[in-house]
């Protein structure tokens, strides 16, 4: 892994580099990939700790028992953590990834929870890893529905770039044929098990919908490229969060920055906390970035020709809002107004669970990291529903642990445990929400964090759309559910606040007219041609697949887009 260094700058003073690249998660880790294996010089901000494969992964092998507190964080961090420990996925195990809530505040105008994770490989060393791609139904909802603005590319502008990212990723997958979420590169899929192959049958004949393996960022058959960049197939042990051992998943950590490192191009600064970006109005373009240390809370100004902005959408959007010139009063390249609006997020609220009979002969092998998913099926081509937009479904059949509540001590218990209990299937929604300008962020004119930069104020809420969507698909849900033959039905509305999806979007959003939009169709700033913005922030709108692979596929495109435009002296 690189370290702090600019050692590997043999032509440049430390301070200066051909690109800059603002974050090191999902989307800057592909950006820095993409800029050094193009030659360029690059300095990767992380304004979090260093992490090395392996090295600094505590818990990647350890058992419950081998745990402090068996996996469960103690009662007072619990008090002092309300946030953090909602988070999906958190827990004793994986706490060394997210950050505590005093660590770096914001302010909640409407309840927001905004969860984050700072060290080198960002979220990627703890997202959910499914990788679902859009298709041209989501490009071209806005300007179908009249919400938001037109998206300026469509489905076959992104579609080569989605395979490029595919193949170095490693997604597994069946290839279906479904309009609503197309086919890819994929590894072999991972089976269903038999009350999965239960559902996939009833949901097809009754509904005529799909129910198929989930496309997922883990490797089931390791190619050529995946052992080159030393990763090994995926165990099926599920314990992803803690850092995976084998490269089994995809993460900036074992994979995009170590080969970028290979190419001598790359420098990753960790403890840099970006301030603001350079706006020289002379030559009318970003000249650098202002960083100051975590630790030491000293600035320094880095300079290079382009900056890639991956800083994850909020913090995105908290670096443009606090980028003020002359030019800019109101945010770098914010002429249009929109800078911090439309902020966006996917609704997870609605979760069923229920029962199911027979299939007591069957079991399933491993602990499978993927799950199922069920394609949206709402409002494709035309509107059929209440609301605007759609959702996915994502689901599992498993087997409940034998009732041994009556069973006493020895051996009937040691028998009892055994045999596994009955199955159950669960679902659960990821929603599409509809952009509005009310939903937003902006800067706080009063209060600082520990490094002297305003906090961010969130203010971002449902709406009656949102409403509408949950409801649904609790009817539609338990609907499935009832004809697969599922019975005691609990379905829950968790009523959580935005933002514990950790999908958070919007407020630099891509679109033709820089009257309206920030960037344009190469994720490039309209009034500062030579940033661009590939992360969450960039979004227009939601869409309802889980967003991860499309900000990888922007990113390798707009790096390519920038490295020619470069070559032609346009930056």
């Amino acid at each position: 892994m690189p370290g702090n260094s600019a050692t590997n700058q043999p032509n440049a003073t430390p301070q200066h580099y051909d690109a800059i690249v603002i974050g090191s998660g999902i989307s800057g880790g592909w950006a820095a990939k993409e800029l050094c294996e193009k030659g360029l010089k690059t300095l990767v901000l992380e304004r979090g700790r260093n992490i090395e494969h392996l090295k600094d992964y505590p818990t990647m092998n350890l058992h419950p028992w081998e745990m402090q507190h068996r996996g469960y964080m103690p009662l007072q961090f619990l008090k002092e953590n309300p946030l953090i420990s909602k988070a999906a996925g958190f827990a004793e195990d994986t706490a060394h990834f997210f950050i505590r809530d005093k660590d770096h505040p914001y302010i909640q105008e409407k309840p927001f929870d905004w969860i984050r994770g700072y060290q080198v490989g960002g979220k990627s060393l703890t997202w959910g890893r499914s990788c679902q791609r859009w298709s041209d139904f989501e490009f071209n909802a806005p300007k179908q529905y009249g919400f938001a603005v037109d998206w300026p590319i469509r489905y076959k502008d992104i579609a080569p770039w989605y395979s490029h990212v595919e193949q170095f990723v490693g997604v597994c997958g069946d290839r279906e044929n479904i309009p609503a979420m197309p086919d890819g590169e994929f590894l072999p899929a991972y089976q269903l098990n038999c009350v999965e192959e239960h559902m996939r049958k009833v949901l097809k004949e009754k509904f005529n919908r799909h129910y198929i393996s989930g496309r997922w960022a883990h490797i089931t058959q390791p190619t050529a490229l995946h052992q080159q960049q030393g990763r090994a197939q995926c165990q099926n042990r599920n314990l992803c969060m803690r850092g995976c051992p084998f490269g089994g998943y995809f993460s900036s950590v074992t994979s995009t920055l170590p080969w970028a490192a290979k190419t001598g191009n790359l420098t990753v600064r960790p403890h840099s906390v970006v301030h603001s970006i350079i706006y020289d109005g002379k030559q009318g373009k970003a000249t650098g970035v202002r960083v100051v240390d975590a630790v030491s809370k000293e600035m320094t100004e880095y300079y290079a020709r382009i900056i890639f902005v991956n800083a994850s959408a909020l913090n995105t959007n908290l670096i443009l809002l606090n980028s003020t010139s002359s030019r800019f009063p109101n945010g770098l390249g914010n002429d249009s107004g929109v800078l911090g609006k439309y902020i966006c997020f996917h609704n997870y609220r609605g979760y069923m669970n229920g029962a199911i009979d027979g299939f007591r002969d069957k079991y399933y092998y491993a602990r499978k990291p993927a799950e199922c998913v069920i394609p949206n099926f709402r409002n494709l081509g035309k509107r059929d529903t209440d609301f605007i937009g759609g959702y996915v479904i994502f689901s599992g059949a498993y087997r409940e642990r034998t009732d041994t509540e009556s069973v006493e001590i020895g051996t009937s218990l040691k028998e009892a445990v055994i045999e596994p209990g009955s199955w159950r299937v669960y679902m659960y929604m990821q929603g599409e929400t509809i952009p509005k300008e009310a939903n937003h962020v902006r800067l706080s004119e009063s209060e600082k964090d520990q490094w002297g930069i305003p906090l961010l104020v969130t203010s971002v809420g449902y709406d009656e759309n949102d409403e509408k969507m949950v409801k649904d698909f609790l009817e539609q849900g338990k609907a499935m559910l009832e004809a697969a033959g599922c019975h005691d039905i609990i379905a829950h509305d968790s009523r959580q606040a935005p933002g514990l999806d950790i999908h958070e979007m919007g407020g630099v959003r891509m679109g033709r007219d820089p009257k309206t939009s920030m960037l344009n169709e190469w994720n490039q700033m309209h009034a500062c041609k030579n940033v661009f913005v590939t992360d969450g922030a960039c979004m227009t709108s939601t869409g309802n697949q889980s967003p991860s692979i499309l900000y990888m596929a922007f990113t390798a495109r707009a790096v390519d887009r920038a490295v020619a435009e470069m070559k032609k002296l346009n930056l």
